[in-house]
């Protein structure tokens, strides 16, 4: 996905990388660094956001959920990696991912 096509971020992330511009080149570097190898968009996107959901990082996971509609990723993909990280953080984790991942897409048509 190149820089043009995503979604715009929220105004924390852009008041972040203007107070920090180093650790924006750093933060921005490690993903890139991540990004090469055999593993396709959509893939990796879902990986984040499952990594997200593992860590309990809402606003990555708010992140990895507009990047992932963006790429054209289904709300029902989405929700099935909601599906599948709630054997591993357990359910009240997994029902306030299944929260976050519903900002995300609450004006979004159901699919």
């Amino acid at each position: 996905m190149s820089e043009t096509e995503l979604p715009k971020p929220p105004r924390i992330h852009d008041e972040f990388v203007e107070t920090f511009p180093d650790l924006a080149d750093a933060w921005s570097s490690m993903a890139a660094a991540g990004e090469v190898g055999p593993i396709d968009q959509k893939a990796m996107r879902l990986i984040k956001l499952a990594v997200a959901m593992g860590a309990m990082r809402e606003g990555a996971v708010h992140a990895s959920v507009r990047k992932a509609l963006a790429l054209g990723i289904t709300k029902s993909e989405i929700h099935q990696v909601v599906a599948l990280a709630s054997s591993t953080i357990g359910l009240p984790a997994a029902a306030a991912c299944f929260s976050w991942v519903s900002d995300g897409d609450a004006s979004r048509e159901e699919d």
